[in-house]
């Protein structure tokens, strides 16, 4: 075997990079959505050991939705591009053509084993260059087939070194060195085949490839030959020949491991395969003959692809390939033409042993081997015709037209007009390769691209429609899908995306209906027959989907929840049944089922974060703090980084009041803010926690970066004016109440906080006077705002209008004491200024602001017969003064839920207010420094203060 120049190895890496540099600038599409996206096996948070327990989607092995392909090697180099770049898609398709460079180094090395150097190269060019390819490398989870490919090709090639030198393994008198030569070879092939199975399942059929190189290249044996011998020991007239025996002995040795790795893949899926319907490969579900006829014709159709990739798509999926149900349909002459080729280059290879003789018998064994696993022929697979799985059977074919040039060139004298041939086969291929990879550049480029070659599978209409609906484009993506049910009028999926496009659409009545036609489309229950045999289980969304739209209608609760309850007497394990009806009976008042449901979800999903969260939601719905606190606590455990759970679970321990809670509180608000750093929800709760710790700079910032986040943000615009109100800072909390009120112009405790500041501090009782009146007029029953309008007239000594007011206010609560003590302390003073014959009413123009300056001044001479009243004046003053601190974190407090309203099990968590209605009612008395300041000034006065400030406080 020749030894590989740099010269070829950097000609062969420079033609991948040229035709597939351009994937570097793709996305996620099709396949990679569910593979890298939605794959938790990817995040550092999931344990290791899940890869080895999990299908390649992240689905548990164990449960009856499993695709139940077992790849864990290949799902664990996902992860580690997840750790380099996380959800750059640039860094997993570089890696992608790496691995497709390494595949055709590795392959050249194979040819060369069968052609001279020159032919090899060619081979290896027509492989690198092939447009068949471009799904295996430029689809992200193509790199199952490559890394597959890797290990089958290393395996090969280390079993070809287990021989002496004259082909044999050896006998008992050799030296110890010989019999590793032998054996160690054969042990690392066992070894190479056991990665390659785990990185894609064809691997395993690398050990044909290897019986077949050793029949019939090694030992040089011919079809004739081997008969002739297996005769002769059957007749009895000689026994086994020694070489042969010792071919048997090795054969005997790769196909007991063969079976060994067969019965471990059989235990890993747990003896069960995949559910796939019909729509995902109809041949599988006819009747004969329509089943082989089909089949068998998909045969020639891969073959054609691999002659003339002209018309590549990415789903050949439903109506692609129409079903042949009978043997008179002309198809069928394609089959007989494909089979009666194969036989021939197969019978006249195996007659010879010339090396023209064995390079076809290894060219076709890398071709028919490989691909039986998805041929349909044994068992069903859940797809049609998929281009990636032509990877390996490729290199058989790149063999077998690199062997036809080399006849072309030596024997027929047609040297110039073949090499004229092949470059430009090798250029269009390349020209076509490039410009196939960037269809791959978004699934809208992707599908509409597929649309070109096949109108009639619904699927792709579905395609296009999903990837218009990622970009919110609901009326193009309506078109799309309704085409779709007109291709296909049976297909649920379709109609289910019809459903949810009206729905997003705020078409209500059309979503239902599309919604019972998908339902109606579904199979009866059978008694004595498993239903999950029979359909997809992500068709079971149908019903998740209808109630999910229904239960929108208060009077059609009970409606919803029996299509929950009906979705769930089809699949008992049916976890997101169980999710949704727990949400539901939530919203009906019934957390005590709510919480049923969700154990049993965690019954059957214990690692599932979500359904922690939702079920510590029912316990701050059920009064149990503390549970929730530990729920919450168990899905950070699963998921540190579960941005709901972070978030309302710092809100607990925040709303608890105790300083124990606040550190850890603040570090999952910090670690919420640092995942969704435009959510001003986050800052503002950061901030709240620092008005607790008596942080004012920290409150401040954590304030004002809400408010930037979120102009407006009516609680922290608030707290932010509270926090300046409380410092003494009340001058630099009139812009931010200015900005408060111009966002929400009837805000109540704004509007209160302002009259205070502008009365007590600006002293303008006009404007104080005019936000007490703003309040009254939307809200004439407001007592606080009402008392303290009184305030405002007694300011202005005008106190028959303060007493009128104050009776007024009586009325509005007539078991409110302090209202009776201020109302009789006015008609005291009015008492007191009659008989000392003073005017009730103060003359136009009389210096009111003297006098309210020296009612701040506790020290100052106070008149006879006035000393009390303004003693009381302080008092009123004080209990406008009141502010309560006004709390939003309940914005955010949102149920999650998992997926539910989608066509494939797929779509968006359900939000559930945590406490909705409390947004006003996060009280805060005044700090104990000013409690004592103003004990300083007024202890006389203190007790009544405390009182008054109690009542005003609450809501």
């Amino acid at each position: 075997m020749a030894v590989l120049s740099w010269k070829e190895i950097c000609l062969l890496t420079a033609l991948v990079v040229g035709c597939y540099w351009n994937s570097l600038l793709c996305g996620f599409v099709f396949d990679d959505v569910s593979a890298i996206l939605d794959n938790k096996d990817l995040r550092p948070s999931t344990p290791i050991q899940n890869l080895f327990l999990n299908d390649f989607w992240g689905t548990p092995m164990s449960e009856e939705r499993s695709h139940k392909s077992y790849r864990p090697l290949t799902v664990l180099t996902f992860r580690l591009n997840y750790l380099l770049s996380e959800l750059s898609p640039a860094s997993y398709h570089l890696l992608n053509v790496l691995l497709h460079a390494a595949v055709c180094v590795l392959f050249l090395r194979f040819c060369r084993l069968l052609l001279d150097r020159t032919t090899s190269v060619v081979a290896a060019l027509l492989f690198a260059v092939h447009p068949i390819h471009t799904e295996a490398v430029t689809g992200v989870v193509g790199r199952a087939e490559l890394l597959s490919s890797i290990f089958l090709l290393a395996a090969f090639l280390t079993y070809t070194k287990s021989k002496g030198t004259d082909h044999s393994i050896g006998s008992i008198s050799e030296e110890q060195a010989g019999k590793v030569q032998v054996w160690t070879p054969i042990v690392l092939t066992v070894f190479l085949v056991a990665v390659a199975t785990l990185c894609k399942e064809q691997g395993i059929t690398v050990i044909g490839i290897c019986c077949v190189y050793e029949v019939f290249v090694a030992q040089g044996f011919t079809l004739p030959m081997l008969i002739d011998t297996v005769g002769q020991v059957v007749r009895g007239k000689d026994g086994f020949p020694y070489t042969v025996l010792q071919t048997l002995l090795k054969l005997v040795v790769l196909v007991i491991s063969t079976l060994l790795l067969v019965i471990v893949r059989v235990q890993v899926i747990q003896s069960q395969l995949p559910v796939f319907t019909r729509f995902d490969n109809p041949a599988a579900v006819s009747s004969t003959p329509a089943r082989q006829l089909t089949f068998n014709y998909l045969l020639p159709v891969n073959g054609w692809l691999l002659l003339n990739p002209s018309e590549l798509c990415c789903d050949w999926t439903m109506g692609t390939i129409p079903l042949i149900e009978s043997v008179l349909d002309p198809r069928n002459l394609a089959t007989l033409a494909f089979y009666m080729l194969l036989g021939l280059l197969a019978y006249h290879s195996l007659r010879h042993g010339h090396s023209s003789a064995k390079t076809v018998v290894m060219a076709l064994s890398l071709i028919v081997l490989p691909f039986i696993p998805a041929s349909n022929l044994f068992f069903p697979v859940g797809f049609v015709v998929a281009e990636r799985v032509l990877y390996v059977p490729s290199m058989g074919f790149c063999v077998l037209v690199a062997h036809g040039f080399k006849t072309l060139t030596l024997r027929w004298g047609l040297k110039k007009i073949s090499w004229f041939f092949m470059g430009v086969l090798l250029m269009t291929h390349a020209v076509k390769t490039f410009n196939r990879t960037w269809d791959w550049e978004s699934e809208y480029t992707l599908f509409t691209s597929a649309l070109k070659v096949n109108k009639n599978n619904a699927k792709l209409w579905n395609n296009v429609g999903h990837a218009l609906e990622n970009q919110h484009s609901y009326e193009r993506a309506l078109r799309y899908f309704l085409q779709a049910t007109r291709v296909q009028p049976d297909d649920i999926g379709a109609h289910m995306n019809v459903g949810r496009t009206y729905k997003n659409l705020n078409r209500s009545k059309e979503a239902e209906e599309a919604y019972v036609v998908a339902k109606s489309l579904m199979p009866q229950i059978i008694p004595g027959k498993k239903y999950a045999t029979r359909v997809a289980p992500n068709h079971l969304n149908v019903y998740i989907n209808l109630a999910n739209l229904i239960r929108a209608n208060d009077s059609r609760l009970e409606e919803a929840d029996q299509l929950y309850r009906q979705a769930i007497s089809m699949r008992p394990d049916f976890k997101q049944a169980y999710i949704s009806r727990g949400e539901l009976l939530l919203k009906m008042n019934k957390p005590n089922e709510a919480r049923d449901a969700y154990l049993r979800a965690l019954e059957l999903d214990r690692t599932n974060a979500d359904l922690w969260y939702n079920l510590a939601i029912v316990n701050i719905e059920m009064k149990e703090p503390s549970e929730a606190l530990r729920n919450f606590n168990r899905a950070l455990d699963l998921n540190p980084r579960h941005k709901l759970a972070l978030f309302n679970s710092a809100l607990l321990m925040q709303e608890s009041g105790e300083a124990k809670f606040r550190p850890e509180a603040n570090r999952r608000f910090l670690t919420y803010v640092k995942e969704e750093p435009d959510d001003a929800n986050g800052y503002f709760n950061l901030g709240m926690l620092a008005m607790d710790a008596n942080e004012n700079e920290a409150a401040e910032r954590w304030m004002r970066q809400a408010i930037r986040l979120q102009p407006g943000f009516r609680s922290a615009l608030f707290n932010l004016a509270l926090l300046f109100s409380q410092a003494q800072r009340e001058l630099d909390a009139l812009p931010v109440l200015d900005e408060l009120l111009r966002h929400h112009p009837e805000h109540v405790k704004g509007l209160i906080l302002k009259g205070d500041i502008l009365m007590n501090h600006r002293k303008d009782t006009q404007g104080a006077r005019a936000c007490f009146q703003r309040i009254l007029r939307t809200d004439p029953g407001n007592v606080q705002a009402k008392h303290n309008l009184c305030v405002v007239y007694f300011e202005e000594r005008d106190l028959p209008r303060a007493e009128r007011c104050l009776e007024e206010t009586l009325a509005m609560a007539p078991n409110e004491e302090y209202i009776r003590r201020h109302l009789a302390i006015v008609r005291g003073k009015m008492a007191a200024m009659s008989t000392a014959g003073q005017p009730l009413v103060p003359a136009e123009g009389a210096d009111l602001p003297e006098k309210q300056q020296q009612q701040h001044h506790q020290h100052q001479q106070q008149q006879d017969g006035h000393g009390k009243g303004e003693e009381e004046d302080e008092k009123w003053r004080a209990a406008a003064e009141a502010g309560t601190r006004e709390g939003a974190g309940n914005e955010k407090n949102l149920r999650k839920s998992s997926p539910a309203e989608s066509s494939g099990g797929l779509g968006k968590g359900q939000a559930k207010r945590l406490d909705a209605g409390q947004r006003d009612k996060r009280t805060k008395s005044k700090s104990t420094k000013e409690i004592k300041d103003i004990e300083k000034k007024r202890e006389a006065a203190l007790k009544r203060l405390e009182e008054i400030e109690r009542i005003l406080s609450s809501d």
